[in-house]
């Protein structure tokens, strides 16, 4: 705010009038009068007009520095507006920019107004595209087109879910049009809702799935309980067979019970750990030992490989050889007579790490994305047996180990799955 005095013009004219009326008065009382002096009417009149000018000078400065105080305080209040105007604007940015959401604002041309950055990553732009002012150009895809079209046309809000093949995401958009608050503009929302396909495709996948491992058992017992029942149960050898498969079917059955009770206890943390200083060797042969004699029935050959040195880990022993023993019989399982499957363990940053490889059939590229998920099986056509929830409940043991499990594997190659564990301090 300006400290230097100014003169206010208002008040300087206001006191030049004044001045003038009285000048005239002055002129006219001299001239008219019988007054006589020394000097003339000239050097009088010139003496009245300085007098009073000085006087309205004297006036307007006496008078500016209200105005000017008040002219300063504006000033000041105009500053701080302009201030506040500009941090709203950053909060705004940062905002926009920061939300879950991808926005874009569209006017009625199809010019892009504005768009934040999650745009850029849903629909896998490249920084030059994520520029252009073209909305068709900017979202490639016409089902989102459309629907804004739909929306301006109608001035209501629409909803679409669609997948966008260049991201491989689905996004739920949502248009609102704006014309109660800026006339031919339009709010598009995007949402990614990938993840949620993803749990609702599982959710899917296992009801289908526990309806046929529970359908598949019970129609066996079904049909050989209908054939005791007709005859067979006065056949000895028959029925003794007949029993014996019942029994599998039974056994199987209560296997997938207890495995899903298992896995939904894990899930839901209601499986106490009882986590302590745990020798990572001693963990490694124990769990080994268990698949050897099977191994061996298979003509597999079975090795132990334990780096020497290696710190104890803060685990759970006996649900940490649950996990070995599970990856173990995978391994049998998918590897040919004559192979060989390696269980070692080394050293990592403040872990040790764990790990089952095998010389066997390998898992496809496709099929790793969705190895742990319940009751998926790589091969469903040579993977009859077991429930499929052996690799699911791995995965929750480990992570409540707060470790990570990985899977390396090639077809026709052999698998390597591995987990981490943090080492005790």
């Amino acid at each position: 705010m300006a400290t230097l005095p100014k003169i206010s013009v208002r008040h300087v004219l206001a006191a030049l009038l004044l001045q003038g009326f009285i000048f005239g008065a002055v002129y006219l009382l001299i001239h008219l009068s019988s007054f006589r002096s020394d000097f003339s009417l000239g050097k009088a009149l010139t003496a009245v007009f300085l007098t009073f000018l000085v006087s309205a000078i004297t006036y307007a400065y006496k008078a500016s520095p209200d105005l000017l105080y008040r002219i300063g305080v504006l000033e000041d209040e105009i500053e701080d507006n302009q201030k506040e105007q500009v941090n709203q604007a950053a909060i705004m940015d940062a905002l926009f920019n920061k939300v879950g959401v991808g926005v874009v604002l569209v006017n009625e041309d199809g010019e892009v107004e504005r768009s934040n950055d999650a745009i850029q990553g849903m629909f896998a732009l490249s920084p030059d595209e994520a520029k252009t002012v073209s909305l068709p150009h900017l979202l490639r895809h016409f089902q989102f087109i459309d629907l804004w079209r739909k929306a301006i046309e109608q001035n209501v809000p629409q909803t679409l879910t669609a997948e966008v093949p260049h991201s491989r995401r689905f996004l739920r958009a949502s248009v609102f049009p704006l014309g109660e608050l800026r006339k031919h503009l339009t709010l598009i929302v995007f949402e990614d809702v990938t993840e949620l396909r993803r749990l609702e495709t599982i959710r899917r996948d296992f009801v289908s799935n526990v309806s046929h491992e529970l359908r598949t058992p019970l129609t066996s017992i079904k049909a050989v309980t209908e054939s005791l029942r007709s005859g067979a149960l006065d056949e000895p050898d028959t029925a003794r067979r007949f029993l014996g498969h019942i029994e599998a079917e039974v056994d199987a059955l209560s296997e997938l019970v207890s495995e899903l009770l298992e896995l939904a206890r894990i899930e839901s943390q209601q499986v106490p750990l009882h986590r302590g200083p745990s020798d990572p060797c001693e963990i490694l042969r124990r769990g080994a030992e268990r698949l050897l004699a099977q191994a061996e029935r298979a003509g597999l050959t079975l090795t132990v490989s334990c780096a020497d040195g290696l710190p104890q880990v803060l685990a759970d022993s006996p649900r940490l050889e649950q996990v070995l023993v599970n990856l173990i019989h995978n391994a049998v399982k998918f590897t040919a007579r004559g192979g060989s499957i390696t269980v070692s363990a080394d050293r990592g940053d403040r872990i040790v790490e764990f790990s089952v490889a095998d010389t066997g059939v390998g898992i496809s590229q496709e099929s790793q994305q969705r190895i742990f998920e319940r009751f998926f099986k790589a091969d469903p056509a040579r993977n009859k047996a077991g429930t499929g929830l052996g690799l699911a409940i791995v995965k929750h043991l480990v992570e409540a180990h707060e470790g990570k499990i990985g899977l390396e594997s090639r077809e026709g190659k052999g698998s390597r799955f591995y987990f981490t564990i943090p080492v005790a301090e």
